[in-house]
This record gives structure tokens, C-alpha cells and sequence, in this order.
């Protein structure tokens, strides 16, 4: 189809069927051919990623099939990557946002003062004692400040005709937000179809997590199939329900599972902060419609808050180490897998030991957790450097509860930065939209904050309603079992704190749970018969108390932290956020596992009493059920 073809259809389509939303990057180290993986084998209507890697090889592509990019710059430099994305030609008009850049301003935290912290708002949570440590000494100096944007500067881009539109720092899902706003021709108060978006959004953010990888029931699934895999698509209804769905005729699978563990990755809880909207999330509703397509609906949406976040990074001091880690459940397929993926990425380029062994039923995440060991010798330093690119090659295609520890920092002591998260009000920030033009200045666009904000309130947080839900006793005899044989799990950060997401596979919620296409399709090693259909989700809410949680989280637990826990019915999900686990968080946790993904993994294999008809009714979901 001609390029002209290609603008007159996009024109032509615009606002009446779904747009399709790919995602190429979410993470720094994603290789640039994914942008041109989701150009090229299939029909989209915008790639959006978290930076700019693989503009050069796709740009052609973008041009010929008039495909709009949005991207989100972070901390980067998004007026000259603009500059040297217009250099590339072929007569796509380019644009940046500014405004979320407030390292001037906040360059001087001691003499003009601290914002408040990201959870000040919340009396029942302490931070960590040394989350106020960018105040102490001299060398502790401000980097970088940068707010979370939300999607209005693009709308705006996208009004004005560009093509290509570089953010400074948005928020995780403002690119995909905006790209459905701008197509649907929303307004800026269509609350719940934002709502929806930001979800379709949240869904498609992480790279290959919602096509297979960091899916707790990796295990069931063909090993081979779990590696190279596509990144996700977004296919948003003009009511903002969404498809999430991938490339036909590619590795990975999107299966309601998968994306329930996405769904539940990073959450705050039953409402989800967007600088544009707030997403309630309480009626979510996840369902397989076709072979990978899946139908996420129920969102609802409120006025966003008064306050957006503010990222905050100072010189935090010098640290050393080197590890990769996998954490509890299915460790030995863990390990199979993330072997099988770096000897093919090895391979590929022309060019292991692993250590520990879990404890059962463990008392602490680090007697869950086994590392490996890479080492490679050579007089070539490019041999070394090849192992080195492999591992980021496929660092955010992995394992459920993969972490590395201390952000692959070395033996010799380096300097690291530190994170304070803060909030900062939508009404002090001067943004704007630049329009980049061929043989003159670029245009600038002011754009105004939203015109609506409400008061977050006390955030929700509630054990299961004793008048309706079943006594653990009404569920018959019980047998001691890992809670993972059950129950799939994602958990992450959110600065200093972790959220836990425990949820019934789907097989227990529908006795008709298939595939639409099972000769084709990636399935489980086995299919168990369904068990009854309320039972685990009854018997789930009923014994993941908050109370539960902290048994379970055994000596990792401390007074010093805060639990909240709200249900998500529609998914039959328990969710956690347990505050200050994490103490300053990012680069500047003490633990282990500072982004907290290996948590959900570490309680999945703790030794809990599970009702025998829940065991023997459904087949389990672990590793005897599957055979491994």
C-alpha cells in the first residue's frame, strides 16, 4: 500500500474502530527492533515506548505506513532527541513536551525546602529513617527532578499534526492515554473511557510482560515459547474498554492470566493516579475472547488528583555488588528457562553455574532465593562485552520473581544515586507542546492543567466481609501444600513499598476456560479438570487476611510497616500494598530484591493448608499438576 494510501485510510478510520496502540520499550535496555517488529508484522495506529531506541531502522517504515509514535523521554533530553529525529527526514513533523523538567527549582532542597513525600499523605505509613538523608551533608546534591506528566501536551501534538512526539517524563501509560484520547476525539471529563485507556495502557507499558514474560505460570507452557517474544498491542474501544493482544504468528501468549499478572503489577491499591483521571478499579473485569485476545472492561473514572508525582534523584554514596536472582516457585524451570534464553541469545551472536538451593516452605525471602553465576574469560574484551549485551538483550523477557541485585552493580565500589519520591501540584507547572518545523523555530503550545482535580481520600483497605465469606473451617479437610499450587501472583514497587497481587487462575473461575484455537496456540504441559467455580476464590479472599499476609511474610515482616488490602471480584484477586518494605526504594534499598518482584513468588511457595477439594477438584496449578 502507497504512503498516501496509508495517510488517506488512517484519516479515513480515525474514531471509527478501535485504535491499535503498539508498545516497543519499556525498559532502557529493550532493543531498538522491536519498534520495527511492531511496524512491520502487522497494522498499527501508534507504537509508544518508554525511549527512543530503534527510530533509525523503523523511520521508513513509520513514513510509508503512517504510523504515529509517541514516546516517553524520562529523564532524557527530549528537544534534542527531537532535533536529531527530525534530521532522519522523510517529512515526518516532530514535536517534544516540556515542562516536567523542575531541576531549577528544586536544585536547592535545603534552602527552598523538601516537597512533601510521595505517602505524606497517609498517617498510618512510616518511611524509612533514611529517606530524608538528601538532606544531610554537602554530597548529597540533587541530579535530577523530574514530574510525571499526563497526556494533554500530546493531544495537543497529536492535534497539531505531528508524527513523532518526544516526552520528557509522562506517566507509564500518558503515550497510550493520549493516543486514544486524540483518536476517539474524548474530552478532557470522559472520565471513565481515560480510566479505560489508562489501564489499556498499564496493560502494554512493561515490554513482554503481558505476551508471557514474568509470568508466574510460566512453567505450564512450553519453555521454548517464553523467549524472543513480541511486545504487546492495545486495541482501544471508543468507551475506553480495551484487547490486549500481540502479532499473530509470534512467540508468547496472551491469556487471561497473563494479563491479570500484569494488571496487578505496581498498583496502589483499588484506585490507579493518573495526572489526567483517576481508574477505580473495583469492577475489573479480565476475559479471554479469542486466541490471544483478551477483553479488559469495568474500569470507571474519577477527576485525577490535585497533585502529580515528582521523582527526586541525589548522590546517594558508593555501593558494590554483582548477582542474578530467582526466587522460590519453580526455581529449577527458572533457571531451565533463563539458561535456554541466553545460549540462544549467545548463539545468535557467534560466541554458567548456578549456586544455592531453595529451603521448603521458607521463613525469609533470601532462604527462597538461588542465584546464578556468569563468567566469561577471554583475551577478546568483545567476547565479554557480547555476554554482556545478551543479558540486556532479554532483560525484561524473564522469569516470574527474576531480579537482579543492586541493579547489576560491580564488585568495586561505585557511585549510586538515591531516590526520594515527592508530590508536587498540577496547577505550578508550566508545560507545553514544541512543534518542530523544517526552516524555522519551533512553535510553542502552552497547555493548561486539567480542569477538574479532586482529593484522593483515605485509601481503601479491608479484609474480606465476615457476612459474606465462608468460615476456613466450612472449606472440609485440608492439606498442607505451597500457596503457589493454587494461587499466580505478581507483585513490584511503588517507591518504598511493595504491592502483592495473589489471583485464581482462570481455569477455577470458568469451567469452559480454552483457547479459541488449541491446535495452534501455546498451551499449559497439561489441563486439569475445573474446579468448582466459586471455590477457590471463595476460600482465597477467606484466608489472605492482612493478618495472613504478615504470617506469611515471616521474619521479612516489621511493626515498622503498613499493610492495606482491597479485592478485585471480577479477577478473583486478593491485592496487597505493604508499605515500607521496600525502605527509600529503587537504587536506594538496602534489600535484596529492592524493586520487590521476587515477593510474590517467595509467599507463592510457602506451605499453607489448602482445602483437599480444592486440590484435587482443580489439579492445582504447580509443578506435580504439570508434571515437572
Amino acid at each position: 500500500m502507497s504512503k498516501g494510501n496509508y495517510q488517506a485510510r488512517w484519516e479515513r478510520q480515525r474514531g471509527t474502530r478501535p485504535v491499535r496502540v503498539a508498545n516497543c520499550s519499556g525498559y532502557k535496555a529493550d532493543p531498538g527492533y522491536h519498534m520495527r517488529r511492531q511496524a512491520e508484522l502487522g497494522d498499527v495506529d501508534f507504537i509508544t515506548g518508554d525511549y527512543l531506541a530503534g527510530i533509525e531502522q523503523t523511520v521508513d517504515l513509520l513514513a510509508e505506513k503512517r504510523i504515529k509514535v509517541i514516546i516517553n523521554g524520562g529523564a532524557h533530553n527530549p528537544k534534542g532527541l527531537a532535533e536529531k529525529t527530525q534530521e532522519l527526514g522523510l517529512s515526518l513533523k516532530v514535536a517534544y513536551v516540556a515542562g516536567d523538567n523542575l531541576l531549577p527549582i528544586m536544585k536547592d532542597i535545603k534552602k527552598d525546602g523538601l516537597p512533601p513525600h510521595l505517602d505524606s499523605d497517609n498517617s498510618e505509613v512510616r518511611v524509612a529513617k533514611n529517606t530524608l538523608a538528601l538532606l544531610e551533608g554537602e554530597s548529597r546534591p540533587v541530579i535530577s527532578a523530574n514530574a510525571y506528566l499526563g497526556a494533554r501536551e500530546i493531544v495537543k501534538g497529536l492535534e497539531l499534526g505531528a508524527d513523532i512526539i518526544i516526552a520528557g517524563r509522562v506517566a507509564d501509560a500518558s503515550p497510550v492515554i493520549g493516543a486514544a484520547w486524540y483518536w476517539h476525539s474524548w474530552s478532557d471529563t470522559d472520565y471513565d473511557r481515560l480510566a479505560g485507556a489508562l489501564i489499556a495502557g498499564h496493560s502494554i507499558e512493561c515490554s513482554a510482560y503481558v505476551t508471557g514474560s514474568n509470568f508466574a505460570g510460566f512453567y505450564e507452557y512450553p519453555l521454548d515459547q517464553l523467549y524472543d517474544l513480541v511486545f504487546g498491542i492495545a486495541e482501544i474501544e471508543s468507551d475506553g474498554t480495551c484487547v490486549i493482544t500481540k502479532h499473530k504468528n509470534t512467540k508468547g501468549m496472551v491469556t487471561a492470566d497473563v494479563v491479570k499478572c500484569q494488571f496487578l503489577y505496581e498498583l496502589q491499591g483499588n484506585i490507579y493516579l493518573n495526572s489526567d483521571v483517576k481508574g477505580i478499579l473495583d469492577d475489573v473485569k479480565i476475559e479471554e475472547v479469542g486466541r490471544d485476545r483478551v477483553r479488559v472492561c469495568g474500569i470507571r473514572g474519577a477527576p485525577p488528583p490535585p497533585t502529580t508525582k515528582l521523582a527526586i534523584f541525589y548522590r546517594g554514596g558508593y555501593q558494590s555488588e554483582i548477582l542474578v536472582n530467582a526466587t522460590g516457585y519453580a526455581t529449577t524451570e527458572k533457571w531451565d528457562l533463563y539458561e535456554r534464553m541466553m545460549r540462544f541469545g549467545l548463539k545468535r551472536r557467534g560466541i554458567l553455574d548456578k549456586i544455592g538451593i531453595p529451603q521448603a516452605n521458607p521463613q525469609s525471602q533470601l532462604q527462597s532465593t538461588t542465584y546464578m553465576r556468569i563468567f566469561a574469560e577471554a583475551s577478546d574484551p568483545s567476547i565479554n562485552i557480547g555476554l554482556a549485551q545478551t543479558m540486556s538483550e532479554f532483560a525484561m523477557q524473564h522469569f516470574s520473581g527474576f531480579h537482579n541485585s543492586m541493579d547489576q552493580r560491580c564488585a568495586l565500589p561505585r557511585p549510586y544515586l538515591s531516590y526520594y519520591p515527592a508530590l508536587y501540584p498540577q496547577a505550578s507547572l508550566q508545560t507545553s507542546l514544541h512543534l518542530l518545523h523544517p526552516d524555522s523555530a519551533p512553535s510553542k503550545h502552552p497547555t493548561t492543567p486539567p480542569p477538574h482535580l479532586a482529593p484522593l481520600g483515605t485509601r481503601a483497605s479491608y479484609d474480606a466481609d465476615p457476612a459474606s465469606t465462608r468460615p476456613l473451617s466450612s472449606f472440609g479437610p485440608t492439606r498442607a501444600a505451597r500457596l503457589g499450587d493454587v494461587v499466580l501472583a505478581r507483585s513490584g514497587d511503588k517507591s518504598g513499598n511493595a504491592n502483592i497481587g495473589f489471583f485464581v487462575p482462570s481455569r477455577y473461575l470458568s469451567p469452559t476456560h480454552a483457547s479459541s484455537d488449541p491446535t495452534t496456540a501455546p498451551s499449559p504441559v497439561s489441563a486439569p479438570e475445573p474446579a468448582a467455580p466459586s471455590l477457590a476464590w471463595a476460600w482465597l479472599r477467606a484466608f489472605l487476611t492482612r493478618a495472613a499476609l504478615v504470617d506469611l511474610l515471616g521474619a521479612d515482616w516489621d511493626p515498622a510497616y503498613h499493610v492495606e488490602r482491597v479485592e478485585f471480584a471480577g479477577i478473583g484477586a486478593v491485592h496487597f500494598v505493604v508499605y515500607g518494605i521496600l525502605g527509600r526504594g529503587v537504587s536506594g534499598s538496602a534489600r535484596l530484591d529492592g524493586l520487590g518482584k521476587g515477593l510474590a513468588d517467595y509467599l507463592r511457595d510457602k506451605v499453607v493448608e489448602v482445602p483437599v477439594e480444592l486440590l484435587d477438584g482443580g489439579g492445582g496449578v504447580g509443578r506435580e499438576r504439570a508434571g515437572l
